[in-house]
């Protein structure tokens, strides 16, 4: 694991293909960005616990836990994370519907994700001064 850099925003990597979430790792570092990166929810869950994310960039379609209950869970535990929920499957229709009779509201962003949109989407998330460097 890389040691955090002070001033960079904690990034938070959750997907269950490898390759996706190690891609995704080495993009939001190039920008020096603090990540970690999860292959589950419950592993997501117990990351969070001893390091808060401040942006997590979660997969709607994960084993087990989906990435909308893990939304759930981090924004009851974490309530300044704010969250980027991504799927490549359809009829996540009814996961959002359900999240939304229970209260809460997401927004699902359509896979693959063009790197440049989502550095973008992550500095606009962050705090000034959390935004990345350039590498």
């Amino acid at each position: 694991m890389r040691p955090a850099i002070p001033g960079y925003g904690n990034i938070l990597v959750v997907d269950d293909e490898p390759s996706v979430a190690e891609t995704l790792e080495l993009i939001l570092l190039g920008r020096r960005y603090d990540v970690r990166v999860a292959f589950s929810a419950e592993e997501a869950i117990e990351t969070a616990a001893t390091w808060a994310p401040e942006v997590a960039i979660v997969d709607v379609m994960l084993p087990h836990m989906n990435g909308i209950e893990l939304g759930i869970v981090l924004k009851d535990n974490y309530p300044k994370c704010r969250l980027i929920l991504v799927s490549g499957h359809p009829g996540t229709g009814e996961l959002l519907d359900e999240a939304r009779d229970r209260g809460y509201s997401f927004e699902i962003l359509p896979k693959p994700l063009h790197p440049a949109s989502i550095l973008e989407m992550v500095a606009s998330m962050l705090p000034q001064g959390q935004q990345g460097a350039q590498a």
